[in-house]
């Protein structure tokens, strides 16, 4: 069965289902699902909220009612989005420059974000950094620049705005951005595999242990999404994006608005008895490479038929 499986996936492409047309079912609503006003009065600290799913959650947090305060290394664009969030939404968005390498840099944007606009009410640890590689061409370098980014750097923020809030006796919701392959590991990303990994497990214990301090913490693991800059590093020639679609079953990429939407919920009172949660948005690619036969998907009417019939003229066990 499994071989003519494969020499029908192998043949002409008139034997084989293209496209995919379910994708009609499932389009993308990036319109806010909660209501307006959901945020007013809270604050809102993102790391990576300059670009990509970070941008995308400031907007909606921001468009809900949210005081923003969005970190990265890079204050010109940073600067640039707070600018046109703020624009759009008529609240304020604030711009603190922050490397999450370093606890220093981390101690210096939560001062500012302090004096700006108070402790947090919702913290999102969404910087990240990525690569792809195969594992015996990374120097020790590259691991560093990866897992200082995504493991220490989430650490690092969350120990430093913990201890704040747990000083003030102030609640919070944590969420943290990770990826589907945290869960199982993949090749030739095997820093941020490891990294994103570290990031769930740390969320997970906190949400034991910190819960009496009144703060939560989730993870949303987000399947492909088109940005520029995860895809540069990720999908550069743009060969396997048609290959990502193929396999997951929606039949499109997701949308940094539909992430927002997710993150934007289990940050707000509607999930207060959410905590510990790792939530997979992916269209249903990981249950679509999980299964063994899942692959059977791309077998025609015509061909079921086929091996139908010879299945029924097989004899004996």
């Amino acid at each position: 069965l499994l071989k003519l499986l494969f020499l029908f996936s192998s043949g002409t492409r008139a034997l084989s289902e293209t496209g995919p047309p379910q994708a009609k079912f499932f389009p993308a609503n990036e319109g806010s699902m909660l209501l307006p006003g959901t945020y007013k009065g809270k604050v809102a600290f993102i790391t990576g909220g300059g670009t990509g799913l970070g941008k995308g959650m400031t907007t909606t947090l921001s468009a809900l009612g949210a005081e923003c305060v969005i970190a990265s290394r890079k204050l010109d664009v940073l600067k640039k989005t707070a600018e046109e969030i703020t624009a759009q939404t008529g609240n304020k968005v604030h711009a603190v420059q922050c490397d999450v390498r370093d606890p220093k840099s981390i101690e210096a944007a939560v001062d500012q974000l302090v004096e700006v606009a108070g402790l947090p009410d919702v913290v999102i640890n969404n910087a990240a950094g990525n690569f792809i590689s195969p594992s015996e061409k990374l120097s020790a370098n590259a691991w560093r620049t990866i897992t200082d980014i995504v493991l220490n750097g989430t650490a690092f923020v969350t120990l430093e705005l913990g201890k704040r809030l747990i000083l003030a006796e102030k609640g919070a919701a944590f969420l943290a951005i990770t990826t589907i392959y945290a869960e199982t590991g993949s090749g030739f990303v095997v820093p941020s595999a490891a990294a994103k990994s570290g990031v769930e497990t740390l969320c997970t214990s906190l949400a034991a242990e910190w819960g009496r301090y009144g703060l939560r913490f989730n993870v949303i693991q987000p399947g492909p999404i088109r940005t520029k800059g995860a895809f540069s590093r990720l999908d550069p020639t743009g060969m396997f994006e048609k290959a990502m679609i193929g396999r997951i079953p929606v039949g499109r990429l997701g949308t940094p608005g539909e992430i927002a939407n997710l993150a934007a919920y289990l940050c707000s009172d509607y999930a207060s008895w959410v905590s510990g949660a790792i939530i997979r948005m992916d269209g249903g690619e990981y249950v679509s490479m999980a299964g063994e036969f899942n692959d059977l998907r791309r077998v025609t009417k015509e061909q079921w038929a086929m091996m139908e019939t010879m299945i029924r003229g097989t004899k004996g066990s």
